[in-house]
């Protein structure tokens, strides 16, 4: 009955009634925000202190279910917003949303591939460039596009490329620089993009772990020819799952749309048809002179797009990431701070020469001599209610996943060893009060003197 009368209404009656209970919708939703997550004190030792976790408020709420009553269930209004205002908070052209982070690194690297790019394309066999201290997503896509990967250390305490291992690493198969900006941290970019540009080589940027980071006073991710973004909750926003590609480089743009949406030639969103002027008039291949675009297909490709659901609770987080970037460095400098006297067992993480990071995490390398070993101290923290994480999969040639592949390795990877044996990070993320982080500072330094005979 209600379908009825809403389909009698004249049009603009009928928009209005919509609103109206959309509103009524939107109230509740608040209403149940707060009292669903109304906030909860912190009580020492038994409040579990995350490393990582989504701040969010009723508008990513309102924004989600706004979404969900389009019913548009694939990538759509909110999605182009999204890439829109993200790519301009950015300083870049060009903004791709798709499903994860993972999925970002999978077509940046596999769109270099193309053969669209003529003699520049990589090719089955090619060598790129990365470390071997990192997350498996970073190396992954080498793998998986038959590439062969050639593995440099990282320095100590910034964890960034070992820059002095990049002429070493060098053949004449060398195709591809990719690595990521460790825990927020940028490496350096001044290095790294002068050897590409001296070698003629494409520079992937995995920013996953650090959106809002500088260099030279440039947001990473808009350095190399194309860059990476995760939105996972653990990262510095959050749609739950996806992730986003970023470039300045307007055909690179068409070849990652073409491999995430099926690898098909047709560069129309969904929805639209004839964005081309002629979508019956293209001869590609050997089909039929006139063959419909939209089902003319140029790369072997995937389905990675993102709901609209998700990019609308990425347009909320949006309006918090310059809050979200400076909490995350406040963070940061009042452990720094907090934990300067420990540095007779503990090395604190270093900032790379030249950057001002946006900190995903805060690493700590526990000393060789020093009369414990990480995992002790992890252990201590974990029973204390704090949570900790490794470097990701600390020396990445160690990991079961790579056994038998075939990969070139620069030197002995003595950091990244040491990365996996001593390393661990805390959280930094904002949702941690000041509270929290003087009680994980204090944990912290309760332990090491307890083990130095000071306690």
């Amino acid at each position: 009955m209600t379908q009825s009368v809403s389909k009698s209404l004249p049009k603009s009656n009928h928009d209005e009634q919509e609103q109206n209970l959309r509103s009524q919708v939107f109230a509740a939703v608040q209403n149940y925000y707060q009292f669903k997550f109304a906030p909860r004190s912190f009580v020492p030792g038994q409040t579990y202190i995350p490393v990582s976790g989504k701040v969010f408020d009723q508008e990513e709420l309102i924004k989600l279910v706004d979404a969900s009553l389009d019913f548009w269930l694939t990538t759509g209004r909110y999605a182009a917003e999204f890439e829109e205002r993200f790519a301009a908070w950015m300083g870049i052209k060009h903004c791709l949303l798709v499903n994860s982070g993972s999925s970002a690194n999978l077509l940046a690297l596999t769109a270099l591939t193309s053969p669209k790019l003529g003699e520049r394309r990589i090719k089955p066999g090619d060598e790129v460039i990365t470390v071997a201290a990192g997350f498996p997503t970073t190396v992954n896509p080498i793998f998986q596009n038959q590439l062969v990967p050639v593995f440099v250390d990282v320095k100590l305490p910034s964890y960034e490329i070992d820059i002095d291992q990049l002429e070493a690493a060098l053949s004449d198969k060398t195709r591809a620089i990719m690595v990521a900006h460790t825990l927020g941290n940028p490496f350096n970019l001044e290095a790294v993009m002068g050897f590409a540009q001296k070698h003629d080589l494409w520079v992937v940027e995995d920013n996953c772990d650090a959106v809002g980071s500088l260099y030279a006073g440039q947001k990473t991710g808009t350095f190399g020819h194309l860059a990476t973004v995760s939105f996972y909750p653990a990262h510095h926003m959050t749609m739950g799952e996806g992730g986003a590609i970023l470039t300045n480089d307007t055909r690179l743009k068409k070849i990652v749309e073409s491999f995430r949406d099926w690898g098909r030639d047709c560069w129309c969103a969904p929805g639209v048809d004839n964005t081309c002027g002629k979508r019956f008039g293209w001869q590609l291949g050997d089909l039929p002179s006139g063959y419909d675009h939209k089902y003319t297909y140029s790369h072997v490709g995937y389905n990675l797009k993102m709901t609209d659901m998700q990019a609308a609770v990425g347009v909320a987080q949006l309006d918090k990431l310059p809050d979200f970037v400076a909490k995350r460095r406040q963070n940061f400098e009042f452990l720094h701070q907090q934990l300067q006297d420990l540095q007779d067992v503990l090395v604190l993480p270093k900032a790379t020469p030249n950057s001002e990071p946006s900190w995903f995490g805060f690493p700590i390398y526990v000393k060789e001599d020093a009369p414990f070993i990480r995992n002790d101290l992890v252990r201590y923290l974990e029973e204390k209610r704090i949570g900790t994480r490794l470097l990701f999969g600390g020396n990445l040639v160690r990991q079961p996943l790579y056994q038998g592949l075939n990969y070139r390795v620069i030197g002995d990877l003595a950091n990244a060893d040491r990365v996996m044996q001593g390393v661990f990070w805390v959280g930094v993320f904002p949702g941690l009060t000041e509270e929290m982080l003087t009680y994980v500072a204090e944990t912290i330094r309760e332990f090491c003197r307890a083990k130095s005979g000071e306690g």
